[in-house]
């Protein structure tokens, strides 16, 4: 439609009709600039908003389910997303994953006493410590895993449990009446070799030939280099003192009694009791496992042995593992010796 008049400047309405109402709803709308970019007064439109929906309503056709809060249609479900971000933390993690399994399984199966079950070793890997390949760097590497390895704070500990036999006696004649009591029980001791993993300053100087470390090639554009690690450490040492070992007296138990004809006649009942004292058998059971672990070697050698494993576990994987593969290396060889051997 056009108006015409004297004063009135000339302006032109088109009729649109709107979509997703019943029957033709017909609406006059400016063809004009003002027209496509809004805003026009709540009022206007109906279903007062703007034409392009720059306010939030959905512009003339209204808001439509499907879209957003901001008129935005979402092509990716929330479920979706949580799965594989769920997935993807999972690949980052799984080394640690598998080690976290394996290590409930052996449990598990540790409980119902099954323990000839041989399951996979995997070893606790955090992502960060995998290898930088292809990282370059010309830094000495030497001193820098040097300076890790002078950090060990605590020895590594081979711990060991063993059983032993002892007996106690108590002897108190009455006259020309002998009276005595013994018993002999089965205990279980609790032991530890410790290894210095850090014995100073002085012991690490190249003089000594204590710590070798030779790169064998350098690291290149995705290939890391290869390094090997020579590290000699004092032996490993037996308890030093009795309070080094303890008792167990949960599964400590006596096996066999003896006691002289005269008990527990003759008076001989009433001058001895069986009923030992605690401290007075705990006492003589930690002199005697004691004398064992410095002396025994069935008790001895898994001591050492098992000190001594720990011990190479804890500098290589721990210490220097870490600290040649974040400097764009990967350890090819490593050798754990001995002084004195």
């Amino acid at each position: 439609m056009t108006y015409r008049g004297t004063h009135v400047k000339e302006t032109t309405f088109s009729m649109r009709e709107l979509p997703n109402r019943p029957g033709p709803q017909l609406y006059g709308a400016p063809q004009g600039p003002q027209a496509r970019g809004g805003p026009f007064p709540p009022e206007r439109g109906p279903y007062k908003g703007s034409a392009s929906g720059w306010d939030g309503s959905g512009g003339f056709n209204g808001p439509k389910g499907s879209l957003g809060s901001k008129g935005r249609r979402r092509w990716i479900p929330l479920r979706v997303k949580w799965v594989t971000a769920i997935l993807l933390i999972g690949l980052i993690f799984r080394k640690v994953a598998a080690w976290a399994v394996l290590l409930a399984l052996s449990a598990a199966l540790h409980m119902v006493g099954v323990n000839n079950v041989h399951l996979p070793h995997v070893k606790l890997s955090w992502p960060w410590q995998s290898i930088s390949a292809g990282t370059t760097t010309n830094l000495d590497l030497g001193p820098w895993v040097l300076q890790k390895i002078e950090g060990i704070s605590r020895p590594a500990l081979g711990t060991e449990n063993f059983s032993f036999m002892f007996t106690h006696k108590v002897s108190k004649n009455i006259g020309i009446w002998p009276c005595w009591y013994s018993a002999t029980f089965d205990a279980v001791g609790h032991a530890s070799a410790t290894v210095d993993l850090n014995p100073g300053t002085a012991w690490w100087a190249p003089s000594t030939g204590h710590y070798i470390l030779q790169v064998l090639s350098s690291p290149v554009t995705s290939k890391p280099g290869r390094v090997s690690v020579v590290v000699v450490l004092p032996q490993a040492q037996l308890p030093q003192s009795v309070h080094d070992v303890t008792i167990d007296n949960t599964l400590s138990h006596p096996i066999d009694t003896q006691h002289s004809w005269t008990y527990p006649g003759f008076g001989c009942g009433g001058l001895i009791r069986p009923q030992f004292s605690e401290a007075v058998l705990y006492s003589q059971a930690q002199s005697m496992a004691f004398s064992q672990v410095r002396t025994s070697p069935r008790i001895t050698r898994p001591l050492i042995s098992t000190a001594e494993a720990e011990a190479g576990q804890i500098i290589r994987d721990n210490f220097i593992q870490p600290t040649v593969n974040a400097l764009g290396y990967t350890l090819v060889g490593f050798t754990l010796r001995w002084s004195g051997t």
